[in-house]
Order: C-alpha cells, then structure tokens, then sequence
C-alpha cells in the first residue's frame, strides 16, 4: 500500500452569489474542488485508519497521482449549479421528471431524489453494458441495488407504473455519443434493467402482503411499533426497502422500531465481513503470492499442448504463509515454474492430478486457481513423503476429467453460437461452468425460453457434432480477431493478444480454455434443464458427451416402463399422464362447485335473520361442516347485502372443516364509523375458539381449535358490539 504525504487541490471560486467568503471550510457549494493532485512517497505496512499507519519503506519511485473532474469542469463551462444538470446528464433528469409528474427545481427533496435517478439510471446503463448483472454478490449486488434505488426514488416521486425501460433509453441517447458500444448493446441492456424492474416491483407486492400481516400482528397484539426484527425480516428476506417500511408504517399510525432495524443490519454486515475474512483465510495472503511471483518468476503454462511436464517447485504456501518444505498430511499450494494443469478461468474448472517428486513426494491436486496474474497455484494434499521448495516434480494432469472438460467447454461455445442463431444477438454468454461431462449456460432473455426452441438449438448443436468439424485455436491481435468475426464476452479481460477458438467456420470466440479437437468428440449434447438466474437472465444446463448417453439410456428406459404401465405409445405419454392427474382434480373442482351452490340454495337457513343491537344488524351464523373459508366470506358478503346500505351491519360466521374452526368478521363501513373495527371484534372472539388471527377494520378473519366455543365467540362478539354500540340510535 502507499502513503500519501501531501495533496494540492485546485479550488475554483464561484462567487458571491454562491455562498460565503473563506474558502471551502466556510462554504463548499460556492468553492469547488476541480483538480487533485496527490504526492504519493511512501509503502504503508498496516493501515488502522487515515491518521493511524505504519511506513514499511519509501517508495522507490515517488510520483505525483492527479485527477480533474471531468463534470465538475462541465458544469462551470455550462453555467449550471451542479454536474446534474450538465448536458449528457439533464436530459436523464427531465425524463424522469417527465415520467414522474414532478417537475424541477420545486422542492429540495424531490430535486435531489431526481438527481439520484439521473446518476443510477446512467450508472445502470453502463454496468449492464459491461456484462454486470443484478444478484445477490459482489458487483452484481451493487447493481441490484441501485436499480433498486432508481425503483423505489421514482415510486416516491409518484410513479407507480414501470419506468426503467424509459429511463435506460435515454441515458444511452444521452452517452451514447461519447460511448457509442452502448448502441450496440442497448436491446441487451434494456432486457436486463427491465427485468431486474419488474422483479423489484414483484418484491414490492409481496412485501406489501407480509406488511399488511406483520401490521395485523402488531394491532392484534395491542401494540404500536412495528418491531426492528419484522422490518428486517422485511428487508432481508423479502427485500422490502426501509424506506418504503417506514412510509407505509406512518400511513397506518405504526412507529417503526428503526434503532433495532439499524442494529440487525450491523449485526449482518459484520457477519459479511467476518465470511469474507474467512474466505480469504482460505487462500494465501496475496502478499505471499506475489513475493513468490517476485522472487521465482510467473508460471509457464503448457496445458494447450501437454498433460504431462517436469517443473521446478518455486513455492509452497501453508495456511496463508509461505513455508520451506510440507509433510504428509498437510493441505498446500503448491507454485511451479512451469504446469500443464489448467487454472480454473473463463467458465472452465481447474484441473486435477499429481505432482510428484524424485525424493518421493506425492502431492493430489483438487484444485488450480491464479490469484494473482502470471502465477499457478496448484491445492492439494501431500499424500507420501516430504516435498521442498526447490525440488523438481513430475506433473501430470487427470486425462480423462481434462478431456470431459474440454468437451463440455467446447460444447458452451457451440450451444452460444445456436442461441444467437435463433434468439438474435443478444443472446450473449453471461456467464457459464464447464465441469465434467456437464455444462451450464447463462444468457439474458426476458421470459423463459419455449420448449420448442430448446429443442431446435439442442437439434442444431447436434447436426454440428456430425459434421465433425475440426476445432482450432490461433494467437492474434484484438484487432485480427475482429476482422475474422470472433466473439468476446462481456466482463472478460483481454490482452493485445487474444487467443481465438473456432468450430470450423461456424463459431468463433475469444477464449483461453482447453477444447475438443473436433466437434465429434463431443458425442452428444442433451438440455437438462432451462429456467432463472435473475431478472431477465436465463440458464441452461446440459450434459455431454459419456454423461449424456447414460442421460439419454435411463430416460429411454422410464418412458419404456411408463409407456408399459399406461398402455400409450411414447408420444401419447404427456398427453395421458395430464389426463390421469387432471382427474381428481376436475372431480375436487366440481365438488366444491355443487358445496357453493348448495350454501347459495340454503342461504336463508344458513344466515337467519339477524339481530338489531341497538342501531347494528348483527348475522352470526355457523355454516356446514366442510364449508371453505372462501365460501364462508361469500356468505358474509351476502348477508350484508340484505339490509339497506345506511344500516350499520356486521357480519360473523364461522364453520369447522377438518376439526378446525374458520371465524370471519365483516362490518360495513357504517359500523366502523361506531367503533366497530372487524379485527377488534375478531379478537373478543377468538380465546373462546382458542385461536389466533387478524385483519383490517372491515374484515377479518381467524382459526381456532375448539369447535365447541363457537357458540361462546359469538356471544362474545355480540356482548363487544352492545358495549359499544349498543346504547346509541339511529
């Protein structure tokens, strides 16, 4: 790490209509930072803060680290108060304004809330653009999260309706002069910031469900604060923005435990930080990689043509530290001079084998990663004598699996080129896995991929292995390879050099794995499985080559067996197998149908004809045993509409299906209006059914144990309304 020993920042001076006089410590809106420089002079050991460090040495080459705000210069070029309303951002921030029904420079709060829209929404743009995309770790969780941020910014801004799409197409009109590769991906780019939106606000209903309940558990209780754990629980399971908690909560007169939300949220990045720590135990410091870089040179890699080499050991490291020499037993990184094992990268699993020395050493490999550029690491555990650093070793690579993996990758590649056949051309690999005789193939598509193109792009992938065409790989320039249509991934780093694969004429791609020699050694390829990874993200996994026919030979004989035990031919199976499962279900549907027509007949022997406490209509009735919880709140539903709509009305009816006992309350909203909440009346009720439950103020609804105290609850019930109600007139 370097130290820094002093900064000059160039400070430009907006005038007296911006502020005070004094400089940036009296009023930083009228005094801008345009320009830093940073004199970098020494090599820090240990940093506990900006003012607490240690100096290991100076640096041997101090320089100077300097920056301009390419906004900032923009806005006092402009004549504009912020770098918001510069010319590539302004316009992002009158369309969401535009969208929003909010208009500009009104209001501080929704000033900044569009700002905050402007930025994101660009920022979005350019991540998705760099094959980012929204989940649950690292860069993809930053993304989510303010995608997330532009969602939820709007919403308070008074758009309801989806707007990311609208957004996203202006931030690349706005860019994409200075940026114009934002064109070329801008399909791609709206897909996956539409459908990261459309899940957001699929969270936000769900999320508003689980808020109504936690709200009827915290009133049913007796109480008026949504607790910190329930608004946690919000966020963090079902995540529901505190904010939006916190809005909804003032709206139905609740506080929010906000203290204890901000407690447990602490208490989770404290737990995030002590798995990265722990993730990063597993693996050597980088520090001690890159001394071994420094002292034994980088790792020459000769997997592309061999699977067997002599190599001298530069580097052992044990539990996070170098070590001179390891012992049966013991779990090691071992660094060569030189490796045919293949460090897992782009998509293709690390591979494994032996390393074995002339003194007897044995080491199993189950791992190869290159945490720092230039160097191997190869994991494993010493399973005979001692090996030291400086020994020379045999290295030899598992064949077999290498194979395996090098026909799964190729397949990838393959599979790829079909999808961009029949999707079009944002059907671009985001993400992939190549193991053992099985693959997995992530790709943005808005909504699940049909069975029948499945299958064609299955079909295609196989007409290719048939062709037998031969797979090549060649070194050339970024710039060859583009001439000669290559295809690179997005979120890949490239050198100058760039190593192309191609499947005869048919694909080509930037790649540094290992492949098949030709296609037909894959085989066959068959899809296991196509479902999502995330908004707008789909994933295939298929399987090839050895793994595939076991695949296809059990799957041939369970349709064999099938076709035997219903007596169908296999392409009559699907449609047989419906029919058979369809049929209890059909016969359930009708049942309840001729149950709801029968209570309908009934109605009037089932509802009676109510009773006046003072100016309320109370029906209280029990339904037949069976009757469903849905039917029981039709019958509510009818019974209040009998009387006139200015008569106060509750309605409460219970029935017993499987030895549980359903209680529903309905009041109007006359009765409301007296005091007569429906989840208050519910809970007077429920000790006597010795149940649980809640609801709004004009319905709720409960469950129970004690079918005899039915009786009991209603008389609770009735005894709640007369003491609040039932002295007053009409």
């Amino acid at each position: 790490m370097t130290g820094v020993q002093t900064c000059a920042l160039p400070i430009y001076d907006r005038g007296p209509e911006h502020g005070l006089e004094g400089g940036p410590v009296a009023d930083e809106d009228r005094y801008l930072e345009v320009w830093n420089l940073v004199f970098m002079q020494d090599e820090l050991s240990a940093v506990r803060s900006k003012e607490d460090f240690d100096v290991r040495q100076p640096l041997p080459a101090r320089n100077i680290d300097t920056g301009m705000g390419l906004e900032r210069m923009a806005a006092l070029l402009q004549g504009v108060d912020n770098i918001y309303e510069i010319d590539t951002t302004r316009g992002i921030l009158d369309r969401a304004a535009e969208l929003s029904g909010t208009a500009y420079g009104t209001a501080e709060g929704s000033d900044v809330a569009l700002r905050v829209v402007a930025d994101h929404a660009r920022t979005c743009a350019f991540l998705i653009g760099d094959g980012v995309i929204p989940g649950n770790e690292g860069r993809g969780y930053v993304l989510r999260r303010i995608t997330r941020r532009v969602i939820s910014k709007m919403r308070e801004l008074g758009a309801h309706e989806p707007t990311m799409g609208e957004l996203i197409d202006t931030a690349i009109a706005q860019m994409a002069p200075q940026y114009p590769e934002l064109n070329d991906q801008h399909v791609r780019i709206r897909q996956v910031a539409v459908g990261e939106e459309s899940a957001f606000l699929q969270t936000l209903r769900t999320g508003s469900a689980i808020f109504d309940t936690a709200v009827a558990s915290v009133r049913t209780n007796g109480g008026s604060t949504l607790s910190g754990e329930q608004a946690f629980a919000l966020h963090d399971t079902y995540g529901f923005p505190i904010d939006l908690t916190l809005e909804l909560a003032a709206e139905q007169g609740l506080e929010v435990d906000e203290p204890g939300f901000r407690r447990l949220m602490q208490q989770q990045r404290e737990r995030a930080k002590a798995d990265a720590k722990a993730r990063k135990a597993g693996v050597a410091a980088t520090t001690a990689y890159r001394d071994i870089l420094e002292t034994g040179g980088s790792t020459a890699f000769l997997g592309y043509s061999d699977v067997t080499s002599e190599a001298s050991v530069i580097g052992i490291v044990k539990d996070g530290s170098p070590v001179p020499a390891a012992r049966v037993g013991d779990q090691v990184e071992v660094v060569l001079d030189r490796t045919p094992f293949y460090a897992e990268a782009g998509g293709q699993l690390g591979d494994h084998g032996r390393l074995s020395s002339a003194g007897g050493a044995v080491v199993d490999v189950y791992d190869v990663q290159s945490p720092v550029p230039g160097l191997f690491v190869h994991r494993g555990e010493v399973v005979d004598g001692e090996l030291v650093t400086g020994d020379e070793v045999l290295a030899h690579v598992d064949v077999a699996r290498r194979k395996a993996i090098s026909r799964a990758h190729t397949a990838t590649h393959m599979i790829h080129k079909a999808f961009r056949e029949r999707l079009g051309e944002t059907a671009t690999q985001m993400g992939s896995e190549n193991a053992p005789g099985r693959l997995r193939f992530d790709f943005p598509n808005p909504t699940a991929v049909p069975a029948s193109v499945l299958s064609e792009v299955e079909e295609r992938v196989n007409e290719v292995l048939v062709d037998d065409l031969a797979v090549t790989a060649q070194t050339m320039t970024q710039d060859e390879a583009r001439a000669a249509g290559a295809m690179a991934l997005f979120g890949e780093k490239y050198g100058d050099q760039v190593r192309v694969v191609s499947v005869g004429d048919w694909t080509r791609e930037l790649c540094g794995g290992t492949h098949a020699e030709t296609s037909g050694q894959l085989g066959v390829v068959t899809f296991l499985s196509e479902g999502s990874v995330g908004a707008g993200v789909r994933r295939v996994e298929a399987l090839v080559g050895t793994d595939a026919y076991r695949f296809l030979a059990r799957e041939h004989v369970l349709v064999s067996r099938l076709s035997e035990l219903l007596k169908a031919p296999a392409d009559q199976l699907v449609d047989r197998v419906e029919r058979t499962v369809a049929s209890p279900k059909e016969a359930a549907r009708d049942l309840a149908k001729v149950r709801s027509a029968q209570l309908a007949t009934n109605l009037d022997g089932i509802i009676g004809e109510g009773t006046d406490i003072g100016p309320v209509r109370l029906w209280a009735f029990e339904a037949p045993a069976g009757t469903s919880a849905d039917d029981l709140r039709e019958l509510l539903a009818k019974a209040r509409g009998r009387v006139r709509e200015d008569i106060p009305v509750v309605a409460v009816g219970a029935a017993v299906n499987d030895g549980k006992v359903s209680l529903v309350v309905a009041a109007s909203p006359q009765s409301v209006a007296l005091g007569l909440s429906a989840g208050e009346l519910l809970k007077a009720g429920l000790p006597a059914i010795g149940g649980r439950g809640g609801g709004k103020a004009e319905f709720a609804q409960g469950g129970g144990s004690e079918a005899g105290g039915i009786a009991a609850a209603f008389a609770a019930i009735a005894a709640l309304i007369g003491e609040r109600a039932g002295s007053r007139e009409e």
